[in-house]
């Protein structure tokens, strides 16, 4: 008489890495962010070595997704370009990027106060553009000279989101948040002298602002609040 041999006991069939994400060791990278979030994985590079950048944004372009790097160094934006000659560098906002998403149908104004915030609003314009949307650049408009503000004005209240990025006081959103009947997000950065404290006086700022409906991100965070317009803009 043989003896039946025991069966194995039946595993619950789950999903391979490979399919939710991939693991690369040091990182394991989403591939499924779109489906379940709209909008696909991105790169924060700071860090990261220059090869894990390169290595990541690799096994999301096998898996046919556009690529966007936030906070990007020249070092790191270097090797991007060699893996990906067709890519992008901008060295000024430090984003890398290879491809775009489907145009959308929003358009977003990015009201900056200042030149030296520039490197935080042209990461919010670039991300923007990134993920479909139009963008509307108004820059140098801050309220030490408001009538720079004014002149852009028609322009802003046609877009469906606004941008506001600033440093110092951060009073920018307070004034815009007065003329405009548009969602608004505001950037605090971290220019200013010593009470700025690095950007916590600017957020202290925007968080209390006079104007209604004021939503505020994280100090020097342009891509949060490109992600969160384009959130906004996805529900036209």
């Amino acid at each position: 008489m043989t003896r039946k041999q025991p069966t194995k006991p039946k595993r619950k069939k789950t999903k391979s890495s490979d399919e939710a994400f991939s693991d690369l060791g040091f990182a394991k990278v989403d591939l499924e962010r779109e489906q379940r979030c709209g909008l696909p994985e991105v790169i924060f590079s700071e860090g990261k070595t220059p090869k894990q950048v390169v290595d990541i944004a690799k096994t999301l372009h096998r898996n046919g997704q556009p690529i966007l790097a936030t906070r990007v160094d020249k070092k790191t934006g270097k090797a991007f370009i060699k893996a990906f000659p067709r890519a992008t560098f901008h060295e000024h906002a430090r984003l890398a990027i290879h491809g775009t998403l489907p145009k959308g149908r929003g358009t977003i104004s990015i009201c900056c106060a200042g030149t030296s915030d520039l490197p935080v609003a042209e990461e919010a314009a670039l991300c923007a553009e990134y993920f479909g949307n139009t963008v509307h650049r108004c820059y140098d408009i801050g309220v030490a000279g408001l009538h720079r503000l004014l002149s852009h004005l028609s322009e802003i209240k046609k877009s469906h989101v606004i941008i506001t990025v600033a440093g110092m006081e951060g009073a920018l959103p307070s004034v815009v948040g007065g003329l405009v009947d548009k969602p608004m997000i505001a950037v605090p950065t971290s220019i200013g002298y010593g009470a700025n404290m690095q950007g916590l006086t600017t957020l202290c700022g925007m968080l209390t602002s006079c104007s209604s409906g004021v939503t505020v991100v994280n100090i020097d965070n342009g891509f949060g609040a490109a992600y969160a317009a384009t959130q906004i803009t996805r529900l036209l």
